[in-house]
């Protein structure tokens, strides 16, 4: 299996932690050009000193004129990894109108922003693989008190797919991944503001089969297989890696 990506140029979003952090680690192992961007500059620098060898870029993933302007510097790249995404607890009776919006802007405005800025120059080398981050918490799987977050994470999906049969004849492969829960400092972060951050963290533990959180450098292997030629029949699909929550 191929999962070598010498002489290709990849964009990750949030990639200065998290999953984005280790995507762009195995993609630069695996000998991508790598372009990490997030809106963390503190983090990129960070970044940049573990691995001198990759590019970083402060990028708001929600302006439009950033994004196009960013694009403008490339030619055209192969792998777009759209990774950027906010967690918004509660059901609908907590969801207030600027929340949803915000997180619509970061988890679904950002795909269509990121994606509609690279896939012309992806068209014009005739391939390129598009991966977003969605979730088990979508239209897989209904999950209380992620009402928002899931509805943005269903809406991922419909963008893959769109995208896929939109382009599967021209090149272009888009797949979304769907994690269930990963050990995250953005999971750590959610469990702080728990009233007992511990028991909270063996409570998300206990609700997986596996009886464990995943990590951040699963996920990363995942998107490398779909950043790369071993993957390259597949299309349009829903990547579930969620230690069996969803059996």
């Amino acid at each position: 299996m191929n999962l070598r990506l010498d002489g290709k140029i990849a964009v990750i979003t949030a990639a200065g932690a998290g999953i984005g952090r280790a995507t762009a680690s195995a993609y630069r192992q695996a000998g991508a050009d790598v372009w990490a961007t997030d809106i963390n500059a503190e983090a990129l620098v960070s970044l940049k000193t573990e691995h001198p060898d990759i590019n970083i870029s402060v990028l708001d993933v929600t302006d439009g004129n950033a994004i196009a302007d960013f694009a403008r510097s490339f030619e055209g790249i192969d792998i777009l990894f759209n990774c950027a995404g906010y967690v918004p607890g509660g059901g609908i009776l907590e969801c207030e109108e600027n929340e949803w919006d915000f997180a619509f802007n970061i988890n679904v405005k950002s795909c269509y922003l990121m994606c509609k800025a690279f896939i012309p120059g992806m068209l014009a080398k005739g391939s390129g693989s598009i991966i977003n981050m969605s979730s088990v918490a979508s239209s897989i799987k209904g999950v209380p008190n992620r009402f928002c977050y899931g509805a943005t994470k269903a809406a991922v999906i419909g963008i893959t797919k769109a995208i896929a049969a939109e382009y599967a004849g021209r090149g272009i492969r888009c797949n979304a991944i769907c994690p269930g829960t990963v050990d995250t400092p953005s999971l750590r972060e959610r469990l702080s503001k728990f009233d007992n951050p511990e028991q909270a963290r063996k409570e998300f533990i206990a609700r997986q089969p596996m009886g464990r959180l995943g990590t951040p450098e699963e996920i990363a292997a995942l998107a490398l297989y779909l950043a790369s030629d071993a993957s390259a029949y597949t299309t349009g699909a829903e990547h579930i890696i969620d230690g069996g929550w969803t059996v």
